[in-house]
C-alpha cells in the first residue's frame, strides 16, 4: 500500500513516517509540510492512501481532498480538532485519527484502509476479467462472460443472449462494449457484437449461433474475416 504524508507539525509528521515504516505492507511515498507540495506529488505519482493533516498554511487538508476529487487516494485524516469529524465523513474518508497519535489506534487505521483498498482491487478484477453484474428487474445478477453468446442493441436497452435465456438491460451496445473489453468479443453490426468463440457459421453476410442468425454489416466485414483467421 503505497502512502504519502502531510503534516505542517513536524514531531506528527516524524511520528507519521516512524509508524509506517514498522508495517511491512505500507511503502512510504514521501512526506510534506503543505498540501499543494502533496498535490504536486499526487499529479505525477498517485498513491493508495493519503495520511492528511487538516489544519495546515494555505491549502487545508479538507481543500485538498476536494480539489483532488474523483482522482482521490484513500484519505486518513489526522488532526488535533474533532469538530471537523462530520465534515470530514462526508468526503468519505476512510479514517479520522485525533491527535495525538497512538500506535494502536495508528494501525487500526491502517488495517482499515488496508481492507478497503482490498475490496476496491477485487471490485476491479471483476469487471476486467470474467464476470458481469447487471441489473435484473429487482436483483442485482451476476452473468459469466463466458456464457454471452452476443449482445443486441433494442432501443433504450440491450438484450444479453445466454444458451438458456437472454437479459434485459438498461444500457447502450456502447457501454456493453466497453464493460466487455476483452478480445472474445467482437462488434459486427450497429447493432450486435458477438462472441466469436460461439460462430458456428458464417454465409452469405450472416452469423449463425445456435438457431439465430446475426447480420454482419460492410463496415464490419473484413474485421471479422481478420479475427477468425480464415484459411
Amino acid at each position: 500500500m503505497k502512502v504519502l504524508i502531510v503534516d505542517d507539525n513536524k514531531i506528527a509528521r516524524s511520528t507519521l513516517v516512524q509508524l509506517a515504516g514498522q508495517l511491512n505492507y505500507i511503502t512510504l511515498c514521501g512526506d510534506y509540510d503543505n498540501a499543494l507540495s502533496a498535490y504536486n506529488h499526487l499529479q505525477q505519482e498517485p498513491v493508495d492512501l493519503l495520511l492528511l493533516d487538516i489544519e495546515m498554511p494555505g491549502i487545508t487538508g479538507i481543500e485538498l481532498t476536494r480539489n483532488l476529487g474523483k482522482n482521490a487516494p484513500l484519505i486518513v485524516f489526522i488532526t488535533s480538532k474533532k469538530e471537523y469529524a462530520v465534515e470530514a465523513y462526508d468526503l468519505n474518508v476512510v479514517d479520522y485519527i485525533v491527535k495525538p497519535i497512538l500506535p494502536s489506534r495508528f494501525l487500526q487505521a491502517m488495517e482499515r484502509a488496508k481492507e478497503v483498498l482490498e475490496t476496491k482491487n477485487d471490485q476491479l478484477r471483476i469487471d476486467r476479467d470474467d464476470i458481469l453484474f447487471i441489473r435484473d428487474a429487482n436483483l442485482v445478477r451476476r452473468i459469466n462472460k463466458a456464457d454471452i453468446l452476443f449482445i443486441e442493441a433494442m432501443g433504450d436497452y440491450v438484450k444479453i443472449h445466454t444458451p438458456q435465456k437472454y437479459f434485459a438491460v438498461h444500457s447502450t451496445l456502447k457501454k456493453m462494449e466497453d464493460r466487455l473489453s476483452t478480445p472474445g468479443f467482437i462488434k459486427v453490426h450497429r447493432s450486435y457484437i458477438v462472441a466469436v468463440d460461439k460462430i458456428d457459421q458464417l454465409k452469405d453476410g450472416t452469423i449463425i449461433i445456435g438457431d439465430k442468425s446475426i447480420p454482419v454489416s460492410d463496415a464490419y466485414r473484413a474485421l471479422l474475416n481478420n479475427r477468425l483467421n480464415i484459411i
